[in-house]
């Protein structure tokens, strides 16, 4: 096996959070893996609703924190959640000066909009619903200006060097052909910013690649995962039959659009006072129960919103016509979609993991932001609060300086297909592990995972992925309580008190696993 040694930050991924951290560590000398062209298959780009934070005179940090916390359902630390709101307005004035086009009042403010679980209108938002694809645009030609960041394009991380206790490198192959000798890198220092999980799931909000493997790489490295049960499906993903399924942002709500069944019959009112702004976990479970009754839910924006849609949220009003839908004068079909992972790599407010040398910022770590439900918009925030303090405290270790380019070269041979395995893991995730849960079928998807695990024993991109899926499936199991996105049907009421963080290792799901596997054979 090649063994490459670098001066150089090591940051896996190319999204927000990867992104941002290469920018903060300059000019520290920095190397980021990035699986496809910079900027093209990260979640980043794909969000739609914008940036928490209160800009506006009328609010603040401690209401935005306040809000928070109720959204997380009694499990978000309030240390980090006064971190990250405090910190919010300094993130959206960088990302202006760094050139991110913010919608503008006429007067220079920030267009803000309210979104569910939100006590006032505070998402900073870009041409309606295209924060995501604007913010990394502004960035990425800003990265390309950096000469401390070098970026290599075309390679994916299969596993984290590590000892257990500490990491000191990554294995990473070509992604045309993962089952290839691996190519181990050895960094000044290491950075997981490889996004979510919610790929695990048959309908998906994620782009294909975002599938656990980066929460599963520090798994098998030995890192606590942190919060691993609760996984946010979004309530308003379009129903067009799209893989990913295209999302209808939570700003059309905020505007005013109003979810209907079959018949017309707006259906939120009479299930929470918010109604269509109430916490995500509730407005997907309805619409979840909706579908499963046949009643075919949507979203109707021809009132609110009307013709504006096209202009005000073009990237809505695109999927919608690609496909047939016409939001101006017909219901937009939506369905609840696997969205965003709460959970991931328990991390301290210094973006550390429980391995030394291992740094995790974005969507696969677990900082206690989100608790059992994340507040809409939080996630682009906790990137950025999380990739600054992951840069400033690897500057503390790591001095400035230059250092050469890594050149790594790939093999071609020994590519192999898993998308049958895959299909099989999605399937098993969306029935058994997905909007409404219980005990058989936690017990089942295990099995299940088990199963598909030793028939692709030879695929390390795969045993990421399981590892993620048995972490999600293991807490669900032993959660016999419902918290905000996690909700058991056989456990229908919270534990009463404070909520708790859950923290497990693969080890330690293993072996409730292989427990099960004995017991039902």
């Amino acid at each position: 096996m090649q063994t490459i040694a670098t001066a150089r930050v090591v940051i896996i991924g190319a999204g927000l959070a990867a992104v941002y951290a290469a920018l903060k560590l300059a000019p520290r000398p920095v190397v980021m893996i990035s699986p496809e062209p910079l900027g093209s298959g990260a979640s980043s780009v794909w969000a739609q609703g914008g940036v928490a934070a209160a800009m506006a005179l009328t609010d603040s940090p401690k209401a935005h924190a306040d809000d928070t916390m109720r959204a997380g359902a009694g499990s978000v630390l309030r240390e980090v959640a006064d971190f990250v709101t405090r910190a919010a307005p300094e993130h959206i004035l960088d990302l202006s000066d760094l050139g991110t086009g913010f919608d503008r009042t006429a007067d220079g403010g920030f267009v803000q909009s309210r979104e569910a679980a939100h006590s006032a209108a505070r998402v900073v938002r870009v041409k309606g619903d295209q924060a995501g694809s604007e913010i990394m645009r502004a960035l990425i030609a800003e990265l390309r200006h950096t000469p401390s960041v070098q970026v290599i394009e075309g390679a994916q991380a299969v596993g984290l060097e590590s000892d257990g206790t500490r990491v000191t490198g990554v294995y990473l192959s070509g992604t045309d052909a993962p089952g290839a000798q691996p190519v181990l890198l050895r960094g000044a220092a290491h950075v997981l910013a490889t996004g979510g999980s919610a790929g695990l799931y048959e309908q998906t909000t994620n782009p294909a690649r975002i599938q656990g493997q980066g929460i599963g790489m520090a798994a098998r490295a030995g890192a606590r995962i942190a919060d691993a049960e609760f996984v946010q499906f979004h309530p308003t993903a379009i129903d067009v039959g799209e893989d990913p399924t295209p999302l209808a942002t939570e700003a059309l709500r905020g505007e005013g659009a109003v979810l209907i069944d079959s018949s017309g019959h707006r259906f939120m009112a009479a299930i929470h006072p918010d109604g269509e702004l109430a916490p995500r976990d509730i407005v997907a479970r309805a619409v979840y129960v909706q579908a499963q009754a046949g009643l075919r839910p949507a979203l109707d924006t021809r009132a609110a919103i009307g013709a504006e849609i096209a202009t005000l949220f073009p990237s809505v009003t695109e999927a919608c016509t690609r496909n047939g839908v016409d939001p101006i004068s017909d219901p937009i079909p939506v369905t609840a979609s696997a969205h965003y992972h709460m959970g991931g790599v328990a991390t301290d407010l210094a973006g550390r993991s429980s391995l030394a040398g291992l740094w995790v910022c974005g969507e696969a770590a677990s900082t206690g932001l989100h608790g059992a439900n994340r507040l809409a918009s939080n996630g682009l925030l906790e990137a950025l609060v999380f990739a600054r303090a992951c840069a400033r405290d690897i500057a503390t270790l790591v001095p400035t300086g230059s250092a050469p380019m890594v050149d790594i070269r790939f093999d071609t041979g020994g590519s192999f297909s898993r998308q049958q395995a895959v299909s099989a893991l999605r399937q098993t995730m969306t029935a058994h592990v997905g909007v409404v849960r219980d005990r058989a079928g936690l017990r089942r998807a295990l099995s299940d995972i088990a199963r598909l695990e030793a028939e692709q024993a030879g695929s390390e991109v795969f045993l990421n992925m399981t590892a993620t899926a048995t972490l999600i499936a293991a807490t669900a199991l032993i959660r016999k309580e419902s918290r905000g996105a996690h909700y058991r049907s056989d456990f229908p009421e919270p534990i009463p008190g404070p909520g708790q963080r859950s923290v497990l290792t693969l080890s330690e799901a293993l072996t409730l696993r292989d427990r099960i596997a004995k017991e039902d054979t």
